[in-house]
């Protein structure tokens, strides 16, 4: 019986399906018959795909099932519609059986062991929520797309190490939330704390969701030995593009509104300030200030829904410690 679900949400993510869906395969015969082998299942949730993802799911689903003989399954779940990142996620959570759930992007190649890696890794201590993997820039594999991510007062969210050698970042370590683009959760968490929120539709769901694991008194870690190959904004196109700008600019302001209390918004509005008039300067200067201000504006008004993360004095001293940290990576981002 499969101790993991591994998720994979796609929108027309034909040409790298494939490339994703064989390398998952190497998992399984790479680790057949050793102590560290995990069975595992994958559910791909599809947005309302309109190219050719559909026959490719399925033939690989066929492929799978005579490789394997049954042991590790394939399934679809297809949407409608292209409800986003967190509903596609959501709806394959929900649909696994597993004790574990590894979200995974389409636009991913993982190594041989990955799958091992997050899963021995969550399993040795009941307070972890999620494991991050160490995600490697698909095109230049000797630098860092993502080492887990980090939050700070400025109200930013990054990714740890970005674009810098891999070299650096060889230690497991504690980080604010995992990357959603290639980590594994402990599903029963999300019935206590709630499940990404769909709200989002895509950009920093994943941090939200870390976040109130945090507040909650759970561990998000970071795993350098879980290695995956990541393409970056497969289904949005580019780093910096309108629409990841202006989600990501609606969405931050929602972050903050959620999970943080009246008192710790007051300590931190000179922070946050700082951060929305740096950010608002750096957009101006790639000519999409416009872009990220009328984000902002509409996380200002998804604020008003009045969506807000419950407070409870029993988790007084994890808001203390989410707190410090929070000022500890103002500097950390500022001095790279």
């Amino acid at each position: 019986m499969a101790k993991v679900t591994i998720v994979i949400p796609n929108y027309n993510g034909e040409r790298f399906l494939n490339d994703c869906f064989n390398s998952l395969m190497e998992n399984i015969t790479v680790t057949e018959g050793s102590s560290d082998a995990v069975d595992f299942d994958i559910t791909v949730v599809d947005n309302g795909s309109t190219d050719r993802s559909i026959d490719i799911i399925n033939n690989a689903m066929a492929d799978m099932a005579e490789k394997t003989g049954g042991r590790c399954r394939l399934e679809l779940i297809r949407l409608d519609r292209n409800y986003g990142f967190p509903r596609a996620v959501n709806e394959g959570i929900k649909s696994a059986d597993t004790e574990y759930v590894i979200l995974l992007n389409n636009d991913t190649r993982v190594y041989p062991d990955f799958v091992s890696k997050l899963t021995k890794t969550i399993e040795k201590d009941k307070t972890v929520f999620s494991v991050s993997a160490r995600m490697l820039k698909m095109y230049e594999p000797d630098k860092i797309d993502n080492a887990g991510d980090l939050y700070c007062a400025l109200g930013w969210a990054f990714a740890r190490g970005k674009d810098k050698p891999v070299s650096l970042y060889e230690k497991k370590c504690d980080i604010f939330s995992s990357c959603a683009g290639a980590a594994i959760y402990r599903k029963k968490v999300f019935e206590r704390i709630g499940y990404f929120d769909e709200d989002h539709f895509a950009y920093l769901e994943d941090v939200d969701a870390g976040y109130r694991a945090r507040i909650n008194g759970y561990r998000n870690v970071y795993e350098p030995g879980a290695v995956v190959l990541h393409a970056g904004s497969g289904s949005s196109g580019s780093r910096y593009n309108k629409f990841k700008i202006d989600l990501s600019s609606r969405n931050n302001v929602y972050v903050v509104y959620k999970n943080m209390p009246l008192l710790q918004l007051i300590i931190n509005l000179p922070f946050l300030m700082a951060g929305t008039v740096i950010k608002t300067l750096f957009f101006i200067k790639k000519g999409e200030g416009l872009t990220y201000i009328k984000g902002l504006c509409k996380g200002v008004s998804m604020c008003f829904k009045g969506k807000k993360y419950p407070y409870k004095n029993a988790n007084l001293g994890n808001y203390l410690k989410i707190q410090l940290e929070l000022w500890r990576n103002v500097f950390i981002r500022v001095l790279g």
